[in-house]
């Protein structure tokens, strides 16, 4: 799990002592922290997702090769999933899932770039010769 920082907790005593106007700038702070927080959370769970699903296809679905029949499946898996749950589970999102296993086989590899990358910086880094020399300079480990 993500390491995050904890919301400040402030006593009414801290309240009173306070100008109204730094309280408002202290609970704006505490509400943006919040979102941000929360959306860090959700795009790990997400990214968590997509990796097991790139693995499901593979493994089960194209039985770890790039067969024809398999990239038919995989359409028309799309399809039924993007009408359920929306274009995030389209054809070609579904293919930069299977393309996510493959560049980062190892989830503990993801787990821990999970802390520093987004799903959209995964994208990006999965369609690259050697996708883990993108993370260099993060806390990464390697393969």
């Amino acid at each position: 799990m993500t390491k995050r920082k904890s919301i400040k907790q402030t006593t009414e005593a801290d309240l009173s002592i306070h100008k109204p106007t730094d309280l408002l700038t202290e609970v704006r702070e505490l509400i943006l922290q919040a979102r941000e927080d929360v959306a860090r959370t959700v795009d790990a769970g997400l990214t968590t997702l997509y990796w097991y699903i790139g693995r499901r296809i593979r493994q089960d679905i194209l039985k770890e090769k790039r067969a024809e029949y398999g990239g038919q499946i995989v359409s028309a898996l799309g399809r039924q999933l993007e009408m359920k749950f929306g274009r995030g589970f389209s054809e070609k999102s579904l293919r930069h899932m299977i393309r996510f296993i493959e560049a980062f086989p190892d989830f503990e590899i993801v787990s821990a770039l999970l802390r520093q990358l987004s799903w959209t910086h995964f994208v990006s880094f999965i369609y690259l010769n050697d996708p883990l020399s993108a993370c260099r300079g993060l806390p990464c480990p390697r393969a």
